[in-house]
């Protein structure tokens, strides 16, 4: 699908998900309303990202969820999905 995202981060422990996520989530929506909306200011009232997210740990199966992250970029690109 081309309304998500896929990432595969590493998070040390002393960091909150929920803070690391809500700030890539911030930045990112700031980032491409600047570049892509024309906006340097003022987003109030204006949504990006849906409220919700979904975080899993990896451990050992890192390669396979890898792997997985790419083929679904590949997928996106050539209209599979």
């Amino acid at each position: 699908m081309r309304d998500h995202v896929h990432m595969c981060i590493e998070i040390p422990p002393k960091h909150a998900v929920a803070s690391v996520i809500g700030f890539i989530k911030g930045k990112s929506a700031l980032a491409i309303a600047r570049k892509f909306g024309g906006k340097q200011r003022n987003f109030n009232g204006e949504n990006f990202w849906a409220r919700g997210y979904a975080v899993s740990t990896v451990g050992f199966e890192e390669e396979a969820v890898r792997r997985y992250i790419q083929e679904q970029e590949g997928n996106d690109q050539s209209g599979r999905f």
